[in-house]
């Protein structure tokens, strides 16, 4: 069965606080626009827990604030399509064609607002328990674990925000850090380091998890003696930073040596027509903020672009 095929002034890939700003933007501006997230709306915010960092909310859930972004976008005209996965992008300065499973979109402009996504702990056992105690979302799997000992892995904001949250329902949270500092905020060390429910385990490093179907124990190594030991724990959560979702766009988009994607200070790629967005493009800061901020000129950049080339 042939493809639909459809011709869009502007194709935003992906619903995080980039994506949905761009839409609320187009939306505005009457732009012929459409919003494609094979993932959930919101982005990695939607899993956040708490953010105390976003002008206008003094303190706001994760999910809160990704439902309000959406259905801003929505209530201004913006479509966004969750349940259509793209299966092939070709991107050049003539022309822009976005594959899905169901159409094929000729675009005029694309704004690529992939994200990041949770790097994988690098241990030997990490697919094998996947879901089964390894884990990368607190927001989504931490209360299976009530009453248990939990691990968390990492040193930055997102690690001690985690852990305060996961204390919430473990009866320890063992954060590993291999590191004896944290590279976080120092408010959240501070409320870390104060909460009895936390034990810190600086200068260690997790080696590998064990079990029969389900995590039961993990084995960590001290950084500076090399002695390893092994301790019951039923769930580790991991929090060693991010890696970008580019896959779709390595052939045509210039991307740098991390695999994020270059831009210029406009959000324009080395292709006329195509932006980036986000904490999908190559930057010093990734914050709700800054992907706003992309989010917003990218938009009006491509619709610039669809006014000059009309």
């Amino acid at each position: 069965m042939s493809k639909k095929v459809n011709d869009i002034d502007l194709m935003i890939i992906g619903a995080g606080p980039a994506g949905l700003t761009a839409g609320i933007y187009s939306s505005r501006s009457k732009v012929n626009s459409l919003i494609l997230e094979d993932a959930i709306v919101g982005g990695q915010v939607k899993n956040s827990y708490t953010i105390e960092n976003y002008p206008g909310f003094k303190e706001v859930e994760g999910s809160e604030l990704a439902d309000l972004m959406q259905q801003q976008a929505v209530s201004l005209g913006a479509t966004i399509d969750e349940f259509d996965m793209i299966e092939k992008v070709s991107l050049s300065n003539e022309k822009k064609i976005i594959e899905t499973s169901s159409c094929i979109y000729n675009a005029k402009t694309v704004i690529i607002a992939t994200g990041a996504q949770p790097k994988k702990l690098p241990i030997p056992s990490e697919e094998k328990f996947s879901g089964k105690g390894v884990h990368y979302c607190a927001v989504c799997d931490g209360a299976m674990y009530e009453g248990k000992v939990i691990g968390v892995v990492g040193g930055g904001n997102s690690a001690l925000e985690e852990a305060q949250f996961l204390s919430r329902f473990a009866e320890k949270v063992l954060i590993i850090r291999r590191h004896d500092y944290f590279n976080g905020e120092q408010k959240r060390v501070d409320e870390v380091e104060a909460n009895p429910k936390i034990e810190i385990m600086y200068n260690y490093d997790l080696v590998d998890v064990n079990g029969d179907n389900f995590m039961e124990s993990a084995i960590i190594r001290n950084t500076k003696t090399g002695e390893e030991k092994e301790i019951e724990m039923k769930a580790v959560f991991g929090y060693i930073g991010t890696e970008p979702k580019t896959d779709l766009f390595k052939q045509d988009i210039k991307l740098d040596k991390q695999g994020y994607i270059i831009t210029d200070e406009n959000m324009n790629t080395n292709v006329r027509g195509v932006y980036a967005a986000g904490d999908v493009r190559a930057k010093r800061y990734r914050q709700i903020t800054t992907a706003v901020s992309d989010g917003t000129i990218a938009a009006l950049e491509a619709e610039k672009y669809i006014l000059d080339n009309k």
